[in-house]
């Protein structure tokens, strides 16, 4: 019976609708749209353009995680509205796209302390990984067909930043990956360079398989265009990217140190904050890093104080003894966060409630407020980390702060501790693992009650 209705697998998918038929997404695992945790989507950049579109559609999301060995025949099936992999256009194989949505180009990374290799004929004797079933090896098996010698090893286990853990701890010699990721790969593998560029700048798009459904292929278009047109996709990138330039590599290679020294012995509080505060111990962690570089006895000329480096007044407000004591200032500052996240209005989401608290942890809740007016005088979106980090750096300037009751702020400096803290934050996060620690100082919190309930996902 299947046989006579002929290519039932290729049939379109009925269009999306409310409470009947959910937009199905078709993801693979990746830094840019799954984590490879079973049956875990996290928040990432095509992740949100996919449930953006099915918002404008009005309708719910079903995504179909399909390993990177499956992805090609799961394209070819066409079972899906979208295949949202961070994936160019098969036109080749009669597969319909929407317009772009990104461009980029495939790269050769290798260790710092190699010589720099600046044409594809250097890699004649060579051997180069790349993940398997991806663009970039398609670009490799091309190059192999007029460079002698090079070996490729194509790679299914690992994920692409594991890969290139790998190169960071000199385990293979070079790797092919996306160039769009470089900047955030830095963050994990400080020592990756990428100095060779492989191909010429390609298309990334929304595959919308052999045979897609019209009116949906029509949507999905136009929605591509007007994210273009309206900022949505810049205010999106900056989410995700915006922050991952900001720190040097040497400020990495010592926080990638201290993780591994000092944070062992001060993981207990963090732990104990996040218990009472429900925020995630990785970001008070981050901000305690970014305000001290994790030194409980550090102090500032203006008499900011301890690991959270926390004010005299804002420590007296929460309760603090001792600004000196590891344990009271980290809870004093989680505290502290909560509070300024609270002082927001309920139309700011995550996450940029969370970072425009941060900025306030640095200038104060005042003048945030003040740029907050600033910012729907300029007709910008007061509630957008996107928009007020523009905004925030005009607390310097006479024009502006004049207009202030609590006068000149360094704005330009909450920026940059945000963005720092951020990419502090997603190197903690990508450490999926808690270090191992001496517990005795959760110990002597742990009689703390909180939640974890509200933590705000970043």
């Amino acid at each position: 019976m299947l046989a006579a209705c002929g290519d039932w697998r290729s049939a379109p998918l009925p269009f999306p609708t409310p409470a009947q038929h959910d937009l199905v997404v078709l993801v693979r695992p990746g830094p840019l749209t799954h984590d490879g945790d079973e049956g875990s989507v996290v928040g990432r950049l095509e992740r949100d353009l996919a449930e953006a579109f099915a918002k404008e559609l009005g309708v719910g999301v079903r995504y179909e995680i399909v390993a990177r060995a499956g992805l090609d025949k799961a394209i070819a099936d066409g079972r899906y509205h979208l295949a949202a992999a961070w994936l160019s256009p098969l036109p080749e194989q009669g597969i319909a796209a929407t317009p772009p949505l990104f461009m980029t180009r495939d790269v050769l990374a290798q260790h710092e302390a190699s010589l720099p290799l600046t044409q594809p004929e250097q890699l004649t004797g060579k051997t180069v990984h790349v993940m398997a079933s991806s663009r970039q090896a398609a670009t490799l098996r091309q190059l192999a067909a007029s460079i002698p010698d090079i070996t490729v090893v194509e790679v299914y286990q690992d994920t692409i930043l594991e890969l290139l853990e790998r190169l960071g701890e000199r385990k293979v010699e070079y790797v092919v990956m996306d160039g769009q990721l470089a900047d955030m790969a830095n963050q994990y593998v400080p020592s990756l360079r990428t100095s060779l560029r492989l191909s010429e700048e390609q298309p990334i798009v929304w595959l919308l398989g052999p045979h897609p459904n019209s009116e949906l292929a029509a949507r999905a278009n136009a929605f591509v265009e007007r994210i273009h047109s309206d900022g949505t996709l810049a205010r999106l990138v900056e989410r995700y990217f915006g922050h991952v330039r900001r720190l040097r590599q040497t400020d990495i290679t010592k926080f990638l140190g201290q993780i591994e020294t000092t944070l062992p012995k001060l993981l207990g509080y963090f732990l104990a904050a996040e218990a009472v505060s429900g925020l995630d111990w990785r970001l008070i962690a981050a901000v305690a890093y970014q305000e001290s570089h994790w030194d409980p006895n550090a102090t500032s000329y203006t008499n900011v104080r301890g690991i959270m480096m926390l004010t005299e007044e804002t420590a007296d407000r929460l309760g603090v003894g001792n600004r000196l004591d590891a344990g009271e200032s980290i809870l004093a500052g989680a505290r502290y966060i909560n509070i300024l996240r609270d002082m927001l209005p309920d139309e700011v989401k995550e996450p940029d409630r969370t970072w425009l608290a941060l900025a306030a942890y640095n200038i104060g809740p005042g003048h945030m407020n003040g740029a907050r007016t600033f910012a729907k005088q300029l007709e910008a979106d007061p509630n957008a980390w996107y928009d007020m980090k523009r905004i925030l750096p005009l607390l310097a300037k006479p024009d502006y702060y004049k207009r202030l009751k609590a006068g000149r702020a360094r704005g330009g400096e909450a920026v940059i501790l945000v963005e720092n803290i951020r990419s502090y934050y997603d190197i903690l996060s990508r450490n999926k693992t808690v270090p191992m620690a001496a517990k005795q100082p959760f110990s002597e919190m742990s009689g703390m009650s909180g939640t974890s309930a509200n933590r705000p996902r970043l």
